[in-house]
């Protein structure tokens, strides 16, 4: 399904390609003071808060005979509206309205296609008389917006949702892989906690050096295999042994400060990520702060305890590390805690069957819809709070991303929702689109009243 197109338009040098390099993030577009210095329509795949579409760039809209390069110029345009879904007309707000700026605003409301105004240039007081003027336009209310410095980006994803929002089932993954590519599985730990062992278990060959010396391993090595499910199917797995990580103050030798970065390369590269621990050792301050690590970059974390065999008052180990757990990972409860050997083989393949749920709640999207649908009963069952007499008014929440899961939450004040409310929302969002314990990331964006001088 080819993605929505919207069209930039306006006059001469009103900074129709500062916001198209701004939507497709490069420096695609040449800018320059210098007017006319775009000709043909140039387009790129835009990403704007998770919303996706063509966007394009076009020559300044100018009066002229049609058979002068600005006419043929002005002809593109019309082109370009003709084919966009929406089309994003700007004006200087500095320079205020001028006569070509009412001309385009004629042409446009003639034309049968949605119009989004926007008010570039807007930061500061200087543009205020031009967004005043630019009501005048018969566009409706113009959206104040900095191209140049990204003001308004919340203001114009509103104004875009309703033209270039593809129904759910048309949606195109957004960049994710897909189920059928390789589970990138990373083993973090402790010296010595029996990494390059499990490894070897699980490919079954002496493919990493073993011993009893913490430290053996220096280099993350990657190596590509098959896993055998449990309905006899074969999964592609690319494992990733690691260099030990040891206390901070401990690591000494350039050789194993440059072991411990590339393991947090490693890291960062995963999609899965098993933190190995030592059974006959318990739970240390330092797998707490590799735990936290791993869930700080957005992976999703699974907990093993190696060398269950030979791990003594088992029932009451498991159930300590369990409750440390959930008090020193306070940000995610709930982090699959396994118990395997690396030794005997026992417990790796639901290791394995973890890893691949665990990433396919990683991966996971939620419809729009459905997420509103909760998000109505959510607030409906606990209203947000009214800090300082300020009434918050949160007024619909999207999935912007995926691998981990990421929202934004748009409504008034919306960034004063205190962090326990904030709290309250993922933990509903966990519960009710089942995303388990990997990380869940919430954002608040509260559009920015540019009449607002409160803070000024």
């Amino acid at each position: 399904m080819p993605l929505p197109i919207v069209a930039i338009i306006g006059r001469p040098n009103v900074g129709k390609s500062t916001l198209f390099n701004r939507l497709v993030g490069k420096r695609l577009a040449l800018v320059d003071d210098q007017p006319g210095v775009t000709r043909d329509r140039r387009e790129g795949e835009a990403n704007l808060l998770g919303l996706e579409f063509r966007v394009m760039d076009t020559a300044g809209y100018e009066d002229k005979d049609v058979a002068t390069l600005p006419g043929r110029m002005r002809a593109q345009t019309e082109a370009a509206v003709r084919d966009a879904d929406v089309s994003l007309f700007l004006i200087d707000a500095r320079a205020g309205v001028t006569p070509l700026d009412e001309e385009i605003a004629r042409w446009l409301r003639s034309t049968d296609r949605p119009v989004v105004l926007m008010a570039n240039k807007a930061e500061g007081k200087a543009g205020e008389a031009g967004i005043l003027e630019a009501m005048a336009l018969g566009l409706g209310d113009p959206i104040p917006f900095s191209a140049e410095h990204g003001e308004g980006v919340v203001d114009l994803f509103e104004a875009l949702l309703p033209h270039v929002e593809r129904d759910e089932a048309e949606e195109a993954p957004e960049d994710e892989e897909s189920p059928d590519a390789p589970l990138k599985l990373a083993i973090v730990g402790r010296p010595n906690a029996g990494k390059s062992t499990l490894v070897n278990r699980l490919l079954d060959e002496d493919r990493m050096i073993t011993g009893p010396e913490a430290g053996i391993t220096r280099d993350s090595i990657s190596v590509d295999w098959e896993w055998e499910d449990f309905e006899g199917a074969m999964r592609k797995v690319r494992l990733i042994d690691t260099a030990g990580l040891r206390k901070k103050a401990r690591v000494e030798e350039k050789l194993e400060k440059l072991s411990v970065m590339d393991t947090l390369r490693a890291i960062d590269f995963a999609e899965v990520v098993v933190l190995l621990l030592d059974a006959t050792r318990g739970l240390e301050v330092q797998d707490l702060k590799i735990a936290d690590r791993v869930l700080q970059e957005g992976r999703a974390l699974i907990i093993a305890l190696n060398k269950w065999d030979v791990a003594e008052n088992a029932s009451s180990l498991f159930n300590g590390v369990k409750g440390a757990l959930d008090e020193g990972l306070a940000q995610v409860k709930g982090v699959p805690l396994l118990t395997v050997s690396a030794e005997t083989g026992k417990g790796l393949d639901m290791l394995m069957k973890v890893a691949f749920e665990t990433r396919e709640a990683w991966s996971r999207r939620v419809s729009t819809g459905q997420l509103n649908r909760w998000f109505e009963r959510a607030i409906e069952a606990n209203p947000p709070p009214a800090p300082g007499g300020k009434r918050i008014k949160p007024r619909y929440v999207t999935q912007n991303k995926s691998r981990p899961p990421s929202f934004v939450l748009f409504g008034t004040r919306v960034d004063l929702l205190p962090v326990s409310y904030q709290r309250y929302l993922i933990n509903g969002l966990r519960k009710e689109f089942d995303f388990g314990a990997v990380p869940v990331r919430l954002t608040l964006r509260a559009p920015k009243n540019p009449f607002d001088r409160e803070k000024s």
